[in-house]
């Protein structure tokens, strides 16, 4: 009761305060005129009709930008979880900010050179916000243009697990269109910058139960030492969706069905998406992009090492 009679107050002072203005006492004079038309009028219809239209956009705009904050690092939390979800670092109820701060480095890399770009600030830094900016981003040619993304931006952000000063793990960003949609995943590597880790795809609006299996984390764990790069030439991959790789070349491809893991190539093998050929499709060329020249190999060939890098 006492807060009632505070907040009455309040409402009384605000309204006495309005009385000084003319606009107020016009506006006033109108609302009590309109208000004791008939329910019929055309006029009281239309003036309740804009004034509610107002209000709520008043209040949707309100929310939306009193709710932006909130929208941003729940954002920022999902992106945090699933580079260490990708990373094998992920615990369950565990803290997921202490967890990304003490186990992962963001780094931002010139894709051009492979060479690390300090004059850029990481934690502000959007790698898909920037491809859509003219001055950080680059068109592609449609010559090769495999993953049918159109542009990239010149600088990726990348991720590193490191242990004792040294990589243990490089998570890679990588998008290429599938059936429906623009894939956006991680895909995690060794040191070596060859052995596959892990891939995660946190963004996709791929058919579910065909394509949207991308996220399926059975179809995921085939993934788990998988090599990128052919290190023997390779001829024409039966079942596979590439017709060969030289050595140094990425090799690493869905095959339709399932990979026989007794043939000569089934290292460079993940079995396709079953009902999902274009989307497996997608998936081989969005990563025959991104380990390529044009994406990551330039970087991954400067910190490549058996045993760690030091960066």
């Amino acid at each position: 009761m006492p807060n009632e009679n505070k907040t009455c107050r309040h409402m009384a002072s605000l309204c006495a305060q309005l009385e000084k203005y003319e606009i107020y006492l016009k506006a006033k004079a109108y609302a009590e005129r309109v208000l004791a038309l008939g329910n019929d009028s055309l006029e009281k219809t239309i003036v309740i009709a804009v004034s509610l239209c107002l209000v709520c956009a008043v209040l949707v705009s309100f929310a939306a930008v009193a709710l932006k904050p909130l929208q941003i690092n729940n954002k920022q939390q999902d992106m945090k979880k699933n580079i260490l979800e990708v990373a094998g670092l992920l615990e369950e109820g565990g803290n997921i900010d202490r967890a990304f701060d003490e186990k992962i480095e963001a780094k931002i890399v010139d894709l051009a050179t492979g060479d690390y770009v300090d004059s850029i600030n990481v934690a502000e830094y959007d790698q898909r916000k920037a491809a859509k900016d003219p001055v950080l981003s680059v068109a592609i040619p449609k010559n090769q243009d495999i993953a049918h993304i159109r542009v990239k931006a010149k600088y990726a952000k990348v991720y590193l697990v490191k242990e004792n000063g040294a990589i243990k793990s490089i998570i890679l960003p990588v998008n290429g269109y599938g059936l429906w949609s623009t894939m956006y995943g991680f895909l995690s590597l060794d040191a070596d910058g060859q052995t596959v880790q892990s891939i995660n795809f946190y963004d996709q609006a791929e058919t579910p139960g065909l394509g949207g299996e991308v996220v399926n984390p059975n179809w995921r764990a085939l993934w788990k030492g998988k090599k990128v790069y052919a290190e023997t030439d390779q001829p024409s991959l039966e079942k596979g969706l590439i017709e060969e790789a030289d050595i140094g070349e990425v090799a690493l491809s869905l095959v339709k069905g399932t990979v026989d893991s007794g043939k000569p190539g089934a290292q460079y093998q993940v079995d396709g998406l079953a009902g999902a050929s274009l989307t497996s499709t997608g998936v081989t060329h969005l990563i025959h992009y991104w380990m390529g020249k044009e994406g990551f190999a330039p970087y991954l060939a400067k910190v490549r090492t058996v045993k760690g890098a030091q960066s």
